[in-house]
């Protein structure tokens, strides 16, 4: 009996996911001022968030990775120290991987306050990023938490691989956090055109999959909180967020966040939960 040919019809995930992406940013909702990297003040918002509200997740992102003190990390897309900067006493090496100017600044600044010796900032795009001239080699552990805003994933997944003697660990959106999903709400009934979310965990897993990497996958829960003093703060922080400049969009937008709103102790507050995943796989060298 003759068997089946193979099928050549399985879809190519890297430009799905490309696609996804490029829509993602090209929606309007990207130029969004309070995400970019690049501003101080954007960073340090960021980093004041990251060192309370975003510990929960840090903690179990940390306990799931396997480390030693004698573990070399690069950790891809590390923001403000995030994960560097907890990790760094379990741990004997570090190189952080960050574009954003003002993220870098707030990480060196961390690390000449604490007097940490074995972090090490390369200011540069994953992308742009040589593995021999600005690494120096390899690493033990590769890290990307939730950072994989790369275009071409499959490429970016590559050097990954090739960076890593032992692990990589991913983690990244299953379904829309709670940030995305008020756009998902928001966007249309404010502007008039439909929200575009990026690619999630599934387009990533078959992205490997179709590498020939056969990841392992856990699901872990994501929440986000955003605090404030004020209700006035509330209001003035989305309206920058979703572009709000008419009263009919502050009429919508009021009556979107009012249910959400909470009060807790002596803080305001909006809160939502998702899940995000570890895709991890351990090299066999």
């Amino acid at each position: 009996m003759n068997p089946e040919p193979a099928c050549t019809c399985d879809p190519n995930w890297n430009a799905i996911w490309m696609a996804r992406q490029e829509r993602h940013e090209s929606s309007k909702h990207f130029d969004d001022p309070s995400h970019n990297w690049d501003k101080p003040e954007n960073a340090a918002r960021y980093d004041k968030n990251s060192s309370s509200r975003y510990d929960a997740r840090i903690q179990l992102t940390i306990r799931s990775l396997d480390i030693t003190p004698d573990s070399r990390v690069l950790d891809i897309g590390a923001g403000p120290g995030t994960l560097a900067i907890p990790l760094s006493p379990l741990v004997r090496k570090i190189s952080a991987v960050e574009p954003g100017e003002g993220m870098v600044t707030i990480l060196e600044n961390h690390i000449l306050k604490n007097g940490i010796t074995n972090i090490s900032c390369v200011k540069k795009r994953w992308e742009d990023v040589d593995i021999e001239r600005d690494l120096g080699g390899k690493f033990d552990i590769v890290i990307a938490s939730l950072s994989l805003t790369m275009h071409d994933i499959r490429a970016a997944l590559a050097k990954m691989d090739a960076a890593s003697t032992k692990y990589v660990y991913l983690f990244w959106f299953v379904n829309s956090p709670f940030w995305e999903k008020m756009y998902d709400d928001l966007w249309e009934p404010l502007h008039g055109v439909p929200y575009f979310p990026g690619p999630k965990a599934d387009c990533l897993f078959n992205v490997l999959n179709q590498m020939g990497i056969y990841a392992n996958v856990e699901m872990l829960p994501l929440g986000k909180d955003y605090r404030f003093r004020r209700r006035e703060e509330i209001s003035a922080f989305f309206r920058l967020r979703f572009n709000v400049t008419t009263p009919d969009q502050e009429k919508i937008l009021d009556e979107y966040l009012d249910p959400l709103i909470r009060q807790i102790g002596d803080e305001v507050v909006i809160s939502g939960d998702s899940t995000f995943a570890k895709i991890w796989w351990k090299k066999h060298v």
